[in-house]
């Protein structure tokens, strides 16, 4: 391979980069130009792989992102999992009128579930008491709610928190006549 050769091979990883960075954060070629002063047929020649930007050049542009040269040419770019969810993004996986409220439903490797609860009034999450390996922790941010884990029981309310094991057997009921909205995350994942 020759030099120049090695330089277009540069200049396509710069822009190729560019371009996926952008991307990534959301941001047209025309926004960016205006935020950074470079022409917008620039940034596009940069993009190509036709052009490669000076240092001082690409930092100008990595300004306007907002980032870094080294988050730049660190970033992963292969891990492409949703990182944001507005309210309609959230998939419920709950069953009858319970709402579980999933964020990162889509991620493929989920560790963890973190789950937006609606119990309204006199729901539960069945008759049989749950058990599997694993943690759960939650925060009740609306209403009452009762919770059984094992041998204890107790009504908790807005602000009240939990954390137990979940081999221990348990079961959440809703038992006043208002709703009750909590927040909770479980370990392993759940995959409904």
């Amino acid at each position: 391979m020759t030099t120049a050769d090695q330089g277009s091979d540069d200049a396509n990883d710069v822009g190729a980069r560019l371009k996926a960075v952008r991307l990534l954060r959301n941001i047209s070629q025309r926004e960016l130009a205006k935020r950074t002063g470079v022409t917008h047929s620039s940034l596009s020649l940069i993009e190509q792989g036709k052009v490669s930007p000076s240092v001082s050049s690409l930092k100008k542009i990595l300004d306007g992102i907002p980032i870094t040269v080294g988050e730049f040419f660190t970033l992963d770019l292969q891990n492409t999992d949703q990182i944001f969810y507005t309210a309609d993004e959230l998939q419920d996986v709950g069953t009858g009128s319970l709402s579980l409220k999933l964020v990162g439903y889509n991620r493929k490797n989920r560790a963890m579930s973190f789950i937006i609860e609606t119990y309204p009034p006199g729901v539960d999450t069945g008759h049989d008491m749950m058990a599997y390996r694993g943690e759960e922790a939650g925060v009740v941010i609306e209403g009452e709610i009762e919770l059984i884990v094992g041998a204890q029981c107790r009504v908790l309310k807005e602000g009240d928190s939990y954390y137990f094991s979940t081999t221990q057997p348990h079961r959440f009921r809703n038992v006043s006549d208002q709703p009750c909205r909590i927040v909770s995350c479980s370990t392993p994942a759940k995959h409904f």
